[in-house]
């Protein structure tokens, strides 16, 4: 039983890591805010 149990634990942890993709790097983020402010200005 608690095999089960724990084997459906994983199971979840490895669907949510799989939806869940990394968020991007800083830098990133902030190259990308300021693209769309330029953009708006144009």
């Amino acid at each position: 039983m608690m095999v089960k149990a724990i084997n459906k634990m994983k199971k979840k942890e490895e669907a949510a890591a799989v939806v869940a993709p990394p968020a991007p790097p800083k830098e990133e983020v902030l190259l990308t805010e300021i693209r769309d402010l330029l953009k708006a200005k144009a």
